[in-house]
């Protein structure tokens, strides 16, 4: 098996990010180690004894991806036994000819608190996220830039949570419950914000085997019940001409990307 390392003088993501999207093309499973925040030449050195102790272990030479700003770490970084790959410099030289200036690298600059302002409204659209889970209040509704609405264990909450970390968009979320689905309408503070309605929806089986992780043989997690409650949502959402998405194979991240393509949501990203 190939060991995979993400090194970074930082907090790695951008690394694993790339490494992850690149690796995702072969049919290989990969251990994975992720070394975030190598910032001097003596973390380095540690780097590179571990990683060249890999390579004397298992005798395949491990995959290196890296974001290393400092030229010194990296240099010893790169003395190790490995394949290397540096994601940073494979744009920045391009770039510089492009634009017609040098690049001012900086270390946390990609995942620090260099807009301070972007940064404070990602963790309040993280708060709003948490008070205004699975219907725990509507009264803040009116501040939202989108409320996700389904049956319980569609995917709302994960959502909501990922759209506000990753891009300070403030997401709400709403459940329909057993007790709705009798005569299943939208209520007074969702009819209020209904330009900001936003449906998921899952198929039933995939539905069944979420919910028996949670309740297991319970009348919330039969296949049956699962069945009625999203028969009754999606026809609501089709009633009432709210646009939908059906989360069954998707990730949160593909969710949410498909959420921002739909509705036009501005990205605020740091």
């Amino acid at each position: 098996m190939h060991t995979v390392f993400y090194v970074s003088d930082g907090t790695a993501i951008t690394a694993e990010v790339f490494g992850h999207a690149v690796l995702s093309q072969f049919p290989l499973v990969f251990e994975q180690v992720t070394i975030p925040f190598v910032e001097t030449l003596e973390k380095a050195r540690q780097v590179r004894a571990r990683i060249d102790e890999q390579f004397r272990q298992t005798g395949v030479r491990p995959i290196l991806f890296h974001t290393i700003v400092d030229p010194l770490v990296r240099e010893e970084v790169l003395k190790a036994q490995t394949s290397s790959h540096d994601f940073l410099n494979t744009f920045v030289s391009p770039l510089e000819q492009e634009l017609g200036i040098k690049a001012e690298p900086r270390l946390h600059r990609t995942h620090g608190m260099e807009n301070r302002k972007l940064y404070d409204d990602r963790i309040e659209a993280v708060n709003f996220a948490l008070s205004n889970d699975d219907g725990i209040t509507t009264k803040e509704y009116d501040e939202a830039d989108i409320i996700l609405i389904g049956v319980s264990r569609c995917g709302k909450t994960p959502t909501s949570l990922y759209l506000a970390l990753q891009f300070g968009i403030r997401a709400a979320n709403y459940p329909f419950i057993e007790q709705d689905m009798g005569s299943l309408v939208l209520p007074t503070p969702l009819k209020a914000n209904r330009h900001k309605l936003f449906g998921l929806t899952i198929a039933p089986q995939r539905l069944h085997e979420i919910r028996n992780q949670r309740r297991a043989n319970s009348r919330y997690s039969s296949l049956e019940q699962c069945e009625q409650e999203l028969a009754s949502v999606e026809r609501l959402f089709r009633q009432e001409a709210i646009r939908f998405l059906d989360t069954s194979s998707h990730s949160v991240e593909e969710i949410s990307a498909k959420i921002l393509e739909a509705t036009g949501l501005r990205r605020q990203l740091c």
